[in-house]
């Protein structure tokens, strides 16, 4: 290390020229002035205008440089900055290596080039190593990350804040709260407890992984939190249905006196929706005295997250001139609700002429937009365009084929995602389950039924028993359907009942379909289908009496039937014409 040390301080290719004229040895302060302002074109302009023997020796120029590109994302000029570098020598600078990682981490696609990047650095230290770690975890692939953290331990290198934040992140991606809860007595033993960005990562890291609690805690424990740190803990509660808490915090925020904050209230904005508090959350918004792009998101994903998806189309339209891209992915979310490909269309279009590019949420709304419309090829097309894909995308993309009758390619999307160190979730296993469902796939259903929980530790919700459920009945296995429901924490869901008793239907077993009609009666005597449903199968029966009785049983408890209902897209054009307006609007139907 010492000789390298030696011969790189004493290298320079060109003889040192001391009678420099004024002009030329003026251009590298104007470079670094162009780097802190942000003009980078100017700035390699003069890079190029200026003698070679007067910068070689300085790599502060070139570190400027690649930063200013990572700002401007710029991947290209960070390129032709990297060839000046190679020409100069100046590769092993460990200032300017650091800075070429940092611009392939954040700007480069393809993670191999980065770690041919860290590979060739001749000088490894805490920033080069904490450099991999966040840019794995800001690429949704936290094991990675936590494997890179480990060998920077193996070679002697110790944590700084900024690499233990990174590592608590991991923890959230991973799941894995044990870990977290080590990184945290890591935090403690460094002394780093006082530090807000690491205390923000524990808060979010605790609220993902269904502790609350600690995530209180954390916060608690802090003399002065700032605006992130409110923010954060607004966040856990959000994400863990806490409205007691989150009004408590709400009330702290009033007293602390940063009632005003456009940040803190816009994710109390956030908290209500995500609560299914909407009318609280547009309260707040309304008495916004500043409002910003971030809190018409929020508003935005309220309305989305309650279903209510043509107030969010509307509110976006009053929000036309807005940059912030989050509100593409809401809205695209809206029109995959309502299933409206034209008005996705339209708004895929406004996101690509305002330059967006390598927003993996917008970019999963596309995909799951174009699944849930039929275009399976379309959402294929954009999957292939996401530089860095998260679980949403491949999620987006797994549902969709298993959706559109591809189960193979649903399988083999699910298989992939696994590969690239993303660990399959809860909506992973309903889009594999859905896809074995409709293809009668009983054996792999079983197989990834079982998988689920014991390798990846996730418990089975009532959409994967409907998926069971469902492939067993189809199967004309109904007794083995049955009895996954009666040993499950779900037995006493409607839905599951319901999907059974379609089975039993479809397989004309009218003792069993009686059997479940009369749970579903027993489980819940208002509800209107049961009796629809049992209704139905004394018909097909010809139990004709048994079903007069029904009806009046309807009426003495008072059970009223609720119309079907569907509903078509019209064109704007068809909506002017009184006649067509008349015909397009719902049709109901008495199925009873």
């Amino acid at each position: 290390m010492k000789l390298f040390c030696k011969r790189h301080y004493s290298y320079s290719r060109f003889p040192l020229n001391l009678n420099l004229n004024r002009h030329t040895q003026s251009r590298v302060p104007e470079i670094l002035n162009l780097c802190k302002s942000g003009y980078l074109l100017d700035a390699i302009n003069l890079l190029n205008l200026t003698d070679p023997k007067e910068i070689y020796t300085k790599p502060v120029i070139y570190a400027s440089l690649l930063q200013t590109s990572v700002k401007a994302n710029s991947f290209n000029h960070g390129l032709q900055i990297q060839s000046h570098i190679i020409k100069s020598g100046l590769e092993a600078d460990r200032f300017v290596g650091n800075s070429l990682l940092s611009l392939y981490f954040k700007l480069c696609s393809d993670f191999s080039e980065s770690e041919k990047v860290f590979n060739n650095l001749l000088v490894k230290d805490v920033i080069s190593w904490t450099s991999m770690v966040s840019g794995y975890v800001r690429a949704g692939k936290p094991k990675q990350s936590l494997e890179i953290y480990c060998k920077m331990l193996e070679v002697g290198i110790e944590s700084n804040a900024f690499t233990l934040s990174a590592m608590i992140k991991a923890c959230s991606g991973l799941g894995d709260l044990r870990l977290g809860i080590c990184f945290h007595a890591v935090v403690f033993v460094r002394g780093f407890d006082k530090n807000h960005v690491i205390s923000s990562a524990l808060i979010d890291m605790y609220g993902k992984n269904a502790s609350p609690d600690d995530a209180h805690g954390v916060f608690e424990e802090m003399t002065e939190p700032d605006f992130v740190c409110w923010t954060t803990v607004i966040s856990a509660f959000t994400r863990n249905d806490r409205v007691k808490q989150g009004k408590e915090v709400h009330a702290k925020v009033v007293t602390a006196g940063i009632c005003g904050n456009v940040i803190v209230e816009s994710s109390l904005v956030d908290m209500y929706g995500k609560c299914g508090l909407v009318s609280c959350s547009r309260q707040v918004f309304d008495r916004m005295p500043k409002k910003n792009s971030v809190s018409w998101c929020a508003l935005l994903g309220a309305y989305c997250q309650n279903g209510d998806f043509g107030s969010v189309i509307g509110i976006f339209r009053e929000m036309e001139k807005t940059d912030d891209l989050y509100s593409f992915g809401t809205v695209l979310r809206a029109c995959a609700g309502l299933a409206v490909v034209r008005q996705g269309k339209e708004v895929h279009c406004q996101y690509l002429k305002k330059r967006g590019w390598r927003d993996v949420v917008v970019e999963s709304a596309l995909v799951d937009l174009y699944a849930k419309c039929g275009l399976i090829d379309y959402a294929h097309r954009v999957f292939k365009e996401v530089p860095v894909r998260n679980s949403i995308t491949w999620n987006s993309m797994i549902c969709g084929y298993a959706q559109n009758g591809k189960v193979e390619e649903a399988l083999r999307m699910f298989n992939e995602m696994i590969n690239e160190g993303i660990k399959p979730d809860y909506i992973s296993f309903i889009g594999v389950l859905f896809g074995f469902s409709h293809t009668g796939l009983v054996e792999q259903g079983r197989k990834y039924f079982k998988l689920m929980n014991e390798e990846y530790k996730i418990d089975p919700g009532v959409e994967h028993y409907n998926c069971m459920v469902d492939l067993l009945g189809r199967a004309g296995l109904l007794e083995e359907a049955e009895d996954l429901i009666v040993k499950s924490v779900f037995e006493s869901d409607m839905s599951v009942w319901e999907t059974l008793l379609g089975a039993c239907t479809a397989q004309s077993d009218l003792v069993m379909a009686t059997r479940v009609a009369k749970k579903m009666i027993e489980l819940k005597p208002d509800y209107h289908l049961s009796y629809i449903l049992l209704g139905n199968v004394y018909r097909a029966a010809g139990k004709w009496d048994d079903a007069t009785k029904l009806r009046s049983l309807m009426k003495e408890r008072g059970v009223k039937k609720m119309p079907g209902k569907s509903w078509i897209e019209i064109s704007r054009s068809q909506v002017l014409n009184p006649t067509n307006l008349a015909n397009a609007g719902l049709q109901q139907k008495e199925f009873f």
